[in-house]
């Protein structure tokens, strides 16, 4: 009988379809390499990353439209995921209200295993395919809402659970994967597939595919809060006031636009507590 099933065994593929994020590295006797050996080759494997995402700005396009649209119309964006895209979420939406002045509740990140996992691995909670579409109800979602689910692997139960009972309930579903004809690709009406290759270290997507999340994240939320008035000309004329730097910026952006010294764009800013409401005051002044 051990035979027979070692038999079985070595004539069967055992990956026959493999995940190109699960594929076998590139570089092999990592251990064996120096310092300067590992840095430059993990180098050269990110320097592909962007070059993967520009392939895909297409369907980028297309996400950043629909969601802008949505939000314009009083809907809010959703990014699901788990382990690493699930984190990457979290801190895109994180930095939405300080960076362009917009409500805490306009650009939501959630993760599998809730907010423990931001910061602790909470074992098994990728696999639960039932446990987005709880947390996405208890944040009141609606079809005027976005569902974007993020997921390396492209077939992440918990993401896909979620992405399946959204597009039941009419959201709008997008998806950032890495791995091309995934699952979850096929479920959603939009797909940004970036397919990075193989990771430095086997099946590691916290590295080339976590920076290629990354990349497509900043792509569509800054790219949606400038369709929506939040960046005038180069600058996050919304941005909260929350620290002495982002303070100093303001009020060198406001002589940037208006003719005042540092003196009276301090005045405004303080008056106005924000450098678009500075600037608009000093306009409607100076009519």
């Amino acid at each position: 009988m051990y035979l027979v099933l070692y038999s079985v065994l070595c004539t069967h593929d055992p990956v026959p379809n493999m995940n190109t994020t699960e594929s076998t590295s590139s570089y092999n006797n990592l251990e064996q390499m120096s310092t300067l050996d590992l840095l430059l080759n993990i180098n050269k494997e990110d320097q592909t990353v962007p070059l993967a995402v520009q392939k895909v700005i297409p369907s980028i396009e297309k996400v950043v439209n629909e969601v802008a649209k949505k939000l314009a119309d009083g809907g809010r964006l959703f990014y699901i995921g788990a382990g690493t895209s699930g984190r990457l979420g979290v801190v895109d939406a994180s930095e939405c209200p300080p960076t362009f002045g917009v409500p805490h509740d306009l650009v939501n990140g959630i993760i599998a295993g809730g907010d423990t996992a931001i910061r602790k691995a909470v074992e098994f909670a990728e696999d639960d395919e039932q446990q987005a579409w709880i947390d996405l109800k208890a944040k009141n979602i609606s079809n005027k809402d976005v569902i974007i689910g993020i997921a390396a692997s492209g077939r992440t139960p918990y993401v896909l659970g979620g992405i399946n009972a959204s597009k039941s309930n009419g959201i709008y579903t997008a998806c950032i994967c890495c791995n091309e004809g995934s699952v979850i690709a096929q479920a959603v009406e939009d797909a940004i597939e970036v397919v990075v290759g193989p990771e430095f270290v086997t099946g590691s997507t916290r590295m080339k595919s976590g920076t290629a999340q990354k990349l497509v994240l900043n792509m569509i939320s800054t790219a949606v809060m400038i369709k929506l008035g939040k960046v005038k000309g180069n600058k996050m004329v919304d941005m909260q006031l929350s620290n002495l730097k982002l303070v100093d910026r303001a009020k060198r952006m406001v002589m940037d636009e208006i003719p005042v010294n540092y003196e009276e764009a301090t005045c405004l800013i303080e008056k106005h507590g924000s450098v678009r409401n500075a600037v608009d005051a000093w306009l409607k002044n100076a009519k």
